[in-house]
């Protein structure tokens, strides 16, 4: 588990193919890899990745075939900037929110303005993504958790302090840019429990709809 706190921001070192899906490496930068053993997780722009070797100045990771459907993993070039987190420990402050490292979507930057210090973005979400996102509430965007400021369907806002730019890779959005989101985890599991007994069912359709709802009592 993480928290959407970025500790560094890395540096792809390199892209190995390997039998069909690849291993990454990553140089970490600031990141303090002193507490870090082989087989630990590492969130890289939100992705959980299991660190296979540990050379000293960073780690590398084995990327699914998985992973690279479902996230901007599969874009990455050598050079390229990535958000870093180590796995939360029980110890920890949570200082964003409750941070799987799961992908659910690629969303896409519409568009980028300044309002005083503070940057402007709007992410359009994929269709399906649009029911676990409110404004004000969390969601984890290339593993930063960030808070919605406004809602537009499935395109949803963000202002960004000084500090989060400077941090991140955030200085690199444009419109256009992808980028790796994850819907609150608790919006997730409500979704599963007010299906109830009906979860169980193979044959029942996963998402909660106005008709679902309507039928058993949440509408009247």
């Amino acid at each position: 588990m993480f928290t959407g706190i970025i500790e560094a921001v890395g540096t792809v070192r390199a892209i190995e193919p390997r039998g069909g899906d690849v291993r990454l490496s990553i140089a970490t930068g600031k990141l303090d890899l002193g507490d870090v053993k082989l087989g630990d997780s590492i969130a890289t722009n939100g992705v959980c990745l299991t660190a296979v070797v540990l050379p000293g100045d960073g780690f590398a990771a084995d990327v699914s075939t998985e992973t690279l459907t479902r996230s901007t993993l599969k874009s990455l070039k050598v050079g390229d900037r990535v958000n870093l987190e180590k796995a939360l420990m029980p110890q920890s402050r949570l200082g964003g929110h409750i941070v799987s490292g799961h992908v659910d979507g690629i969303g896409e930057v519409v568009s980028r303005d300044v309002s005083a210090r503070a940057v402007l973005f709007r992410i359009k979400a994929p269709d399906e993504l649009a029911k676990y996102i409110a404004e004000k509430g969390s969601i984890t965007t290339d593993g930063i958790s960030l808070t919605v400021n406004g809602l537009r369907g499935a395109e949803f806002d963000l202002t960004i302090v000084p500090h989060t730019v400077q941090e991140t890779n955030i200085a690199g959005w444009q419109p256009g840019t992808k980028v790796n989101l994850e819907v609150d985890v608790i919006a997730r599991y409500l979704e599963r429990l007010l299906l109830g007994e009906k979860a169980a069912d193979a044959g029942h359709q996963s998402g909660v709809t106005m008709a679902f709802l309507a039928e058993n009592g949440f509408l009247k």
